[in-house]
């Protein structure tokens, strides 16, 4: 064993652990070797990495492995070797393209959620995943043991849900939907997620406008008082393990088929959701680029579904721009408020989104003749879903609000057309970046304001799009990036002169 003085380190990688190349000369522990890091009667595993950065009779650690440990700097923690974990074994079997039984993929989720396994050890499982794939069998066994390796939750009767599979910026559709359902008297305990590659996810926009880190018993509170929440399913034990391949998949840019699915339903069966539908964007630079693979991916959720024993309907639904004009928490947020406030001033890709998914989701409860939900979304979002939107905001713990209420980024700068012409392109993914360039998510009041819309009529000097800021140098690095991407595309309707040779 060594004992060791924490130095605490400045780096995302969770388990890397530093130990002066001196110390390590003198001891039984070369570079790569798993540990065990002790700290009083806390464990975690780590790998060491031989670095002059720290001193001799120091160990360097993430600040999340000390927080996790519950030690800090300075004081004295234990290192051991570490057995081998016996599901390396099952994570070799699936690189060499080989099928999983049941039980070895629940000893790789068990290992995983109980930190016997190594961010390296993980990175393999999720590229093997990534590679070779899964067969159904499998995936269901993998979204089982994520479900049941943290809280599951029970009511008394059916919950729906409606989660989407994500890509398009400015997919605030859930604040309009859920309220819609709920006030037709369904039960809808939404769970959301923060943004990973967005500049704004569903929890961020609604944190806006109220708390969002509830517990599950005070989740069941609101949902019984109003039918519905909007809340983070990371402030609740939902699903461990499937935070922890996001952590993996992000930096390696990749997202497995088989986690697609079993991240999506693993937490539904946590949460007890009875029926759900599944919104599946289409368009070119989001996850599912034509409506065949949308195709494809919604039998396999529904499938999936079966076996879970959740009612699974999907909806392939426009992604080739941005839903409504907003983009960005408190933008969205602003956006949402005035279309339940008025819909006839809400842009009309986030009523007839929110509209055609409630519709669906009223049909499936009964409240709505099959082809008619639509309709009756329509009269609720009118009637009673602004009422609604307010019970919930207050149920979760903040105050009615109105739109104009809401502050946007105090610094903003209008992007003009450079000439005359049609918009003909606007690229998901340039918005996006330009929005987080501006310090969205984190910064809420930050986003980018779409004037047009691909096939709006444009003249020279005509208002194109909007960024804000809370930050002046946020600002101004956005603006450079936003002159060299260029985000919206305007062209005259002549592309090309030829002339005779």
């Amino acid at each position: 064993m060594l004992f060791l003085k924490v130095r605490l380190l400045d780096i995302d990688l969770l388990d890397l652990v530093l130990i002066n190349p001196e110390d390590i000369k003198s001891s039984q522990y070369f570079p790569g070797d798993r540990v065990v890091l002790i700290y009083k009667n806390k464990e975690e595993i780590g790998t060491i990495y031989s670095s002059t950065l720290v001193n001799r009779g120091e160990i360097g650690i993430t600040k999340e492995l000390a927080k996790s440990l519950k030690v800090k700097e300075g004081e004295l923690i234990t290192i051991k070797h570490a057995d081998k974990p016996r599901s390396l074994a099952y994570i070799k079997k699936k690189m060499d393209k080989n099928k999983l039984s049941k039980e070895e993929i629940f000893l790789i989720v068990d290992e995983m959620v109980n930190n016997k396994l190594t961010n390296i050890e993980i990175s393999a499982f999720v590229t093997s995943l990534y590679i070779n794939g899964m067969d159904m069998d499998e995936i269901e066994a993998l979204t089982i043991r994520m479900a049941e390796t943290g809280e599951m939750v029970e009511w008394e009767s059916l919950v729906f849900d409606v989660h989407s599979i994500g890509g398009v910026p400015g997919n605030k559709y859930a604040l309009l939907t859920v309220p819609i359902v709920a006030s037709a008297g369904l039960k809808i305990p939404k769970t959301s997620s923060r943004a990973i590659t967005s500049a704004a996810g569903t929890a961020d926009v609604m944190e806006v406008l109220t708390r969002v880190d509830l517990s599950i018993e005070e989740i069941k509170n609101v949902v019984k008082e109003t039918n519905g929440c909007l809340v983070w399913g990371g402030a609740l034990n939902l699903a461990p393990a499937d935070d922890i391949t996001i952590n993996v998949e992000r930096p390696l840019g990749i997202d497995p088929k088989p986690l697609l699915l079993s991240s999506v339903m693993a937490k539904k069966l946590a949460m007890g959701v009875s029926k759900l539908l599944i919104d599946i964007p289409i368009g070119r630079e989001v996850k599912v680029k034509d409506e065949k693979e949308g195709n494809k991916l919604a039998r396999e959720f529904i499938e999936l579904g079966e076996r879970l024993n959740i009612t699974t309907e999907c909806a392939l639904t426009y992604g080739n721009q941005p839903i409504g004009r907003a983009i960005g928490p408190a933008l969205e947020a602003k956006e949402a408020l005035e279309t339940l406030e008025d819909p006839y001033k809400g842009a009309n890709s986030l009523v007839d989104k929110a509209t055609h998914l409630a519709g669906i989701l009223l049909e499936m409860g009964g409240i709505a003749p099959a082809g008619e939900g639509k309709e009756v979304a329509e009269e609720l979002l009118f009637r009673k879903a602004h009422d609604k939107f307010m019970d919930i905001i207050v149920a979760q713990g903040g105050k009615e609000v109105r739109s104009e209420e809401i502050e946007v980024g105090k610094y903003f700068i209008d992007i003009v057309s450079p000439k005359d012409g049609y918009v003909i392109e606007l690229s998901n993914n340039k918005i996006t970046k330009i929005a987080k360039e501006a310090g969205a998510p984190n910064d809420k009041k930050a986003g980018v304001y779409l004037n047009v819309k691909v096939g709006d009529k444009v003249e020279k000097g005509d208002l194109l799009f909007t960024i804000y800021s809370s930050s002046e140098d946020r600002l101004k690095n956005a603006i450079k990036l936003a002159r060299t991407l260029y985000p919206i595309k305007v062209e005259g309707v002549l592309i090309k002169r030829i002339v005779r040779f």
